[in-house]
């Protein structure tokens, strides 16, 4: 793992493939013993956990449901940060376990907003499970039950996290060369 280029900045290894995959590992442990029995949702926040969600689904093991889901929150080109909708919802969630798979949580608006949204449909539970969090910006009290890595308040790109729509398909996470 060297340093890359995307588009015109550079980024230094931050996160290897492998250790990644060991914490989904152990998140997957978490939740399969947690939600045995209840026959969860888990509900994929697209584009930047699709990577996250893949290869968590492939350690779960108790029976369950997966759909994928956009939020809406902009008016023009800015965030209002507020959610508008969540695009995508389907299933009713009513009485169901729902867990938020999130790629990361950085100052934790957006997740409250979804929390207070999805809430809205009374599930039985509601939970998130983030790949990453940078405790260091969060600027509202959350309850993440399932945090695969906290790290620092940098940049990143790569396994599905983008810098202006490039660098999802990097397997490893890399932050930004100041």
């Amino acid at each position: 793992m060297g340093t890359i280029q995307v588009k015109d900045k550079q980024f230094a290894p931050l996160i290897s493939e492998e250790e990644i995959l060991r914490q989904v590992k152990r998140v997957a442990s978490e939740i399969n013993r947690d939600y045995a029995g209840k026959n969860p949702l888990f509900l994929s926040v697209l584009n930047g956990s699709f990577m996250f969600s893949s290869d968590l689904m492939k350690e779960i093991t108790i029976p369950c449901n997966i759909s994928f889901v956009k939020l809406s929150s902009y008016e023009g080109t800015s965030s209002t940060g507020k959610i508008k909708e969540v695009i995508g919802l389907k299933e009713s969630i009513e009485n169901r376990h729902v867990i938020i798979l999130e790629d990361l949580v950085d100052t934790g608006l957006t997740m409250k907003n979804t929390l207070e949204s999805l809430g809205a449909h009374n599930p039985a539970s509601l939970n998130v499970c983030v790949l990453l969090c940078k405790p260091g910006k969060l600027q509202v009290p959350l309850d993440l039950k399932y945090v695969a890595l906290n790290i620092s308040d940098d940049f990143i790109v790569g396994y599905g996290l983008d810098y202006d729509g490039w660098g999802r398909n990097i397997r490893e996470i890399y932050q930004i060369v100041k």
